[in-house]
């Protein structure tokens, strides 16, 4: 089951595209905004992470980070990342660990792929709370880009 708006967001360690470990921790005291994607180089994972950089000055000027989720390897990610220009850190859920505990993961995917992230997205609280979640059950919708945005300003 997903996480919900109120629960305390569960810490993660993952490695960045930069080849850095990155905890949900290293965050504390700011806002974080977490968007779980499916796979990188795909037409709509594009889509939601690049709304994301379009607004990226938006969210630094709320004192809110950005990083996006997957499954890919860091490899994948770092190209993805280069190709795209994303200013914030991409990291590789490889293990699924995170998007377990989000309950962010399709159990069953496009071409019979298992234990994909589903689109998701979570925006976290200063405190590890839980201040807005939206998971996708169809991979082709986009997040609530507006409803974000209005958590962050709340």
């Amino acid at each position: 089951m997903a996480l919900q708006v109120g629960d305390q967001a569960p810490d993660f360690k993952l490695f960045s595209s930069d080849l850095k470990e990155v905890a949900l921790s290293d965050y504390k005291g700011r806002k974080l905004v977490v968007h779980f994607f499916p796979l990188a180089f795909t037409g709509v994972c594009t889509a939601q992470l690049c709304t994301m950089r379009d607004s990226f000055g938006y969210y630094q000027g709320m004192n809110a980070d950005v990083v996006g989720i997957s499954v890919d390897s860091p490899f994948t990610l770092a190209k993805f990342k280069e190709e795209q220009s994303y200013q914030f850190p991409l990291l590789s859920d490889f293990n699924k660990e995170a998007s377990g505990a989000f309950g962010a993961l399709y159990e069953e995917f496009a071409f019979n792929m298992k234990g994909i992230s589903k689109r998701s997205a979570f925006v976290i609280d200063e405190e590890g709370k839980i201040i807005h979640s939206e998971v996708l059950e169809e991979a082709g919708n986009m997040p609530d880009f507006d409803a974000i945005k209005r958590s962050i300003e709340a």
